[in-house]
């Protein structure tokens, strides 16, 4: 099927626009964009990425393009250029997916507002979807959800359910949904082996029953009770915990979990259960004290909070670049040990005053990124749970160690083979040198050059390898980038706005 010119779907995105009485600058704003962007898409004069059209689509509630298969997308990068200017922080890739799955607790209406629209998102919601969940987008990243009253597990759409590992997340809150049913095996980023055995000895505590049986978890409900229970999570991960308080959540009785992880996208989820009148006391510390509630039927809307890992990425893009940004609303309860890395390498941060996200406790500051001389650490970097370094801002100080003077260790102790991937950023200049599937050397600084890479199946070194693309001159290519929309919504139309120059394309 021939694809449409730009200038085609500049005519039909104006008569949509006009059959909904809109000015441009109403549209912009919804977009959260300018009115001069606008008319240039209007006037055919800028490309549309697929995932822009998705939004048009969903906020005029028609559809603008009618394409046959999709294509691959690439991106197209050309580097070397400063950027300047400020960005905002999106809301949390992992606190909108376990809030997605926390709404299955509620009979009332959830109402996310400013949801990210990632391909996780969309998968979960797909999932959701397709056992009789009502899912509605309002006002472009807003998103209203109305469970009925017997979900229909039968249905689940077991595609999508197969393209995300938050999948297991929905084990928590669909506890005693129906005496026995079977949920599809996870999936996701190419991590290497991540057990769910910490998820199942979790679940266990409240009785809960799983098998696996060909490519399907095959679930056993627990008889309901009242007992108070306490128990400690052998592995402190994020999903294990939320996974964990989901449970506890809509039991009677209390849980103590110990050993809890209290990182950002856990606390977002128990704000948002406190919404719900269930009891928790002890966020942000290891030991949670849950006091379920076995029926909710609330009418709520909550605010997710800021993403540190996009704001590391975004304060990345101005690192590597070296030039001057202003990321803005980064949760800096959640990045100091980050940003205090980068300061011991020598680089210069404005960090301003605080102040509260839009969930009213979430701690934001706006960071801004100057021109800097880098020298290698002296120890090696390397992640732990909250509140130390992010495992998933780890990646990106693989790039950042690229413009330092010296050589850097960084040590991934958490996944067996993401290392592996972060030497693809040899292919543009830099000097990785694995050690193991856990351990990396990078010696700097490098003379990024440009040149044509596939996008690994993870996430982080995905994004890592567009960062470096931005300080690598001459014109790169990196393709395939779904895995990079699986956690990131518009990341390159936002660099964009900065002073980056990115293109879409397709073969």
């Amino acid at each position: 099927m021939t694809q449409p010119t730009a200038e085609h779907v500049g005519l039909l995105l104006r008569d949509a626009r006009g059959e909904k009485g809109w000015t441009q600058g109403q549209l912009a704003s919804e977009l959260g964009t300018s009115q001069s962007a606008i008319a240039r898409m209007e006037q055919g004069k800028q490309n549309l990425s697929l995932r822009m059209i998705e939004r048009l689509e969903s906020i005029f509630g028609r559809t603008i393009v009618k394409v046959g298969k999709r294509q691959m997308t690439h991106l197209r990068v050309e580097g070397g250029r400063t950027l300047s200017g400020s960005v905002d922080v999106n809301s949390s890739k992992n606190a909108g997916v376990a809030l997605l799955c926390a709404s299955l607790i509620n009979r009332g209406t959830t109402t996310l507002r400013r949801l990210a629209r990632i391909e996780e998102v969309n998968r979960i919601v797909e999932v959701l979807t397709s056992i009789g969940v009502e899912c509605t987008w309002l006002n472009g990243n807003d998103l209203r959800i109305r469970r009925p009253e017997t979900l229909d597990l039968a249905s689940m759409d077991v595609e999508a359910a197969r393209r995300t590992r938050s999948v297991i997340m929905l084990l928590g809150p669909l506890l005693d949904e129906a005496a026995s049913y079977q949920l599809p095996y996870a999936g996701g980023c190419d991590l290497g082996t991540r057990t769910v055995e910490p998820h199942m000895q979790a679940l266990r505590q409240f009785g809960l029953s799983v098998e696996a049986k060909s490519g399907f978890y095959s679930v056993q409900a627990p008889p309901a009770d009242g007992e108070h229970r306490t128990f400690v999570l052998t592995e402190r991960g994020d999903t294990v915990t939320e996974n964990a308080i989901m449970a506890a959540a809509h039991r009677s009785g209390t849980t103590v979990i110990r050993n809890a992880s209290p990182n950002y996208m856990v606390q977002d989820l128990c704000f948002y259960l406190q919404g719900l009148g269930v009891v928790i006391d002890g966020i942000g510390t290891t030991t949670l004290k849950i006091t379920g509630r076995p029926a909710i039927d609330v009418d709520i809307e909550y605010f997710p909070s800021e993403d540190p890992i996009e704001a590391m990425s975004l304060i990345t893009a101005g690192i590597v670049t070296n030039s001057e940004v202003t990321v803005c609303r980064v949760p800096i309860e959640f990045m100091e040990i980050e940003l205090a890395t980068l300061e011991q390498m020598g680089q210069q941060l404005d960090i301003s005053g605080e102040y509260f996200a839009r969930n009213g406790r979430t701690r934001l500051v706006d960071v801004t990124t100057k021109p800097s001389r880098l020298r290698a650490p002296e120890d090696k970097i390397h992640p732990m749970p909250f509140p130390g370094l992010n495992i998933d801002n780890l990646p990106f100080f693989a790039v950042i160690a690229g413009n330092a003077e010296g050589q850097t260790m960084i040590h991934d102790w958490v996944y067996e083979n993401r290392a592996i991937y972060l030497t693809e950023l040899n292919k543009l200049g830099a000097q990785v040198q694995l050690l193991d599937p856990h351990r990396i050397y990078v010696n700097g600084p490098t003379k990024w050059r440009g040149a044509e890479v596939g996008c690994p199946p993870a996430l982080r070194p995905a994004a890592c390898l567009l960062l470096a693309m931005l300080a690598a001159r001459g014109t790169s290519e990196l393709r395939n980038i779904y895995v990079i929309e699986r956690g990131y919504e518009d990341l390159a139309e936002r660099l964009n706005t900065i002073g980056a120059k990115i293109e879409y394309f397709q073969d």
